[in-house]
């Protein structure tokens, strides 16, 4: 594992399959046996700001085709670790694979073309446990590297107000708010962040 300097820095620790060190976190790729810790780190976080299945915002069905919706389609998902356990996430994801608003949460999936140009961050959860220690930040960091690398030119998220700490963490980063929608009393933000 890697250690953190005084400043709090993210180092590259390996280019393929990507690593990276912060402080006692360490962040790789995601790997099939991990599923059962990541979904639960994901339905642990929604639930931690009053989010639930039906509401028209909460969906989980892209954790089923980790492979297909992210390593095989020119995006990433990476779990962080704290000696040896899962504590943080999140993922890379074609904007042009998964619909925006309502229509995600139904589970929707297309095939979108072959240009790269947007890609959604998504599904950034820090265990209860583990938050305020820097580690959302550190997933952002190495995510938008990671886009960088990939060639995109966009990078775009969605959150809710409700969860105002993810707010507070794209905000620093340089993100920006391009609208809101209400979806089942719940309102739904979306962002974007111009790499090049």
């Amino acid at each position: 594992m890697a250690s953190r300097d005084a400043a709090g820095t993210l180092v590259r620790l390996r280019a393929e399959p990507p690593a990276w060190g912060f402080g006692d976190l360490y962040l790789r790729r995601y790997r099939a046996e991990d599923h059962g810790t990541v979904l639960d780190l994901h339905r642990e976080g929604l639930a931690q700001v009053g989010l639930r299945p039906g509401d028209g915002v909460y969906y989980d069905h892209d954790f089923f085709r980790m492979e297909d919706i992210y390593l095989r389609n020119d995006g990433e998902f990476l779990v962080g670790e704290v000696d040896g356990r899962i504590v943080a996430m999140g993922g890379l994801r074609r904007a042009d694979l998964v619909p925006a608003g309502q229509d995600r949460a139904l589970g929707g999936y297309i095939l979108g073309g072959p240009a790269l140009d947007a890609v959604e961050m998504v599904r950034l959860r820090v265990s209860p446990g583990f938050q305020r220690r820097g580690y959302g930040a550190a997933v952002v960091e190495a995510l938008e590297q990671r886009a960088a690398e990939y060639g995109y030119r966009v990078l775009r998220a969605d959150t809710t107000e409700l969860q105002g700490p993810a707010l507070s963490l794209y905000r620093r980063f340089g993100w920006s708010v391009t609208r809101r929608e209400p979806i089942g009393g719940i309102v739904n933000v979306y962002l974007e962040k111009r790499l090049r």
